[in-house]
């Protein structure tokens, strides 16, 4: 990965002080200075709200919200400035069940612990280079949980809206968030329900 960034800005929300660190030395080593850190997910979602991130990386198990908590307020709360930015979740917990779980609640990539500095950079890497449409259903909002998509398929199309193509650098993308969010709020406000 030769890419810039400096520029990035990274939330990390984790309550174990050893995987924040951690987490923030290799961010560190790779060139990311600006990461914002907070202990659980209340909080991690506050801060959420204050700033523009690019990426977000949250546990799976928190209290008093848990990180599949976090990722439906970012993604479906009238609070959140970005519901289309990257959630990288992190747990011990990495039965398929749960990834499964993480994924029909929008999160863009799962990071099992423990973790290599390699699998941790293939995720950054895939979130930065291969940025998944998005998704807005009735029942869900978020990134395309289709990985594959099979050109020989010829059965009928169950998905009832669009893919909202993502194709820009971050700070572009932001702007794309912004506009898209407002030119679909009344869809938006129905999905979060509050």
């Amino acid at each position: 990965m030769a890419y810039r960034l400096e520029n990035l800005r990274i939330l990390i929300v984790d309550d174990n002080s050893h995987i924040r660190q951690l987490l923030r030395t290799i961010l560190n080593a790779v060139g990311i200075r600006n990461i914002d850190i907070s202990d659980d997910g209340v909080a991690g979602f506050e801060a959420f709200c204050r700033l523009e991130y690019d990426i977000v990386f949250t546990d799976y198990q928190m209290e008093p919200i848990s990180g599949i908590d976090l990722t439906d307020l970012i993604r479906t709360s009238k609070k959140s400035p970005n519901p289309y930015v990257p959630v990288i979740m992190i747990s011990a917990y990495s039965d398929e069940t749960r990834v499964q779980e993480a994924r029909d609640h929008g999160v863009t990539e799962f990071l099992a612990k423990p973790f290599t500095v390699e699998r941790l950079m293939e995720r950054l890497e895939k979130v930065i280079e291969e940025p998944r449409p998005f998704v807005r259903t009735e029942t869900y909002f978020g990134p395309d949980r289709r990985r594959k998509q099979d050109p020989n398929y010829t059965g009928p199309e169950r998905r009832q809206s669009e893919l909202e193509s993502v194709d820009l650098t971050m700070r572009e993308l932001s702007e794309q968030q912004r506009a898209a969010l407002r030119a679909s709020r009344e869809t938006f406000e129905k999905i979060a329900g509050d």
